[in-house]
């Protein structure tokens, strides 16, 4: 319980530094890195593309067609966006980088309306 604070105060600090985001979008991405990696075969480190495609099927899972209507509530418009978010909690020291993680890693890797409506699914 106590680490599931210090997280959550870690994150308000986040999002008290850096207005763009709310701070239901660092727990979001926190919560999908851990789907991520639970998608691998073993646990491991997961690039910014994997990680972009495990918070596309999981924003699907939770949010269905409203998921980009919720990421722009949060203020994430693009996967750009997601990368700024990772960056801030890679630097309050909830996520890990390796030599290769870039912050450009994350730039227009997907479009949001193309993946979230035009293209969106139903499991």
């Amino acid at each position: 319980m106590r680490q599931l604070t210090e997280t959550w105060n870690k994150i308000e600090r986040i999002a008290s530094r850096d207005k763009r985001y709310k701070t239901q979008a660092y727990s979001f991405v926190m919560a999908a890195v851990e789907y991520t990696i639970g998608l691998l075969e073993q646990p491991r480190h997961v690039t910014a593309a994997e990680l972009l495609d495990g918070i596309c099927l999981s924003a699907m899972k939770q949010y269905g067609p409203m998921a980009k209507q919720v990421f722009n509530f949060w203020g994430v418009n693009e996967t750009g966006d997601i990368g700024n978010i990772v960056y801030n909690l890679i630097d309050e020291g909830l996520l890990s980088e390796n030599e290769e993680d870039n912050l450009d890693d994350f730039a227009s890797i997907y479009d949001f309306t193309k993946v979230f409506e035009e293209d969106y699914y139903e499991d």
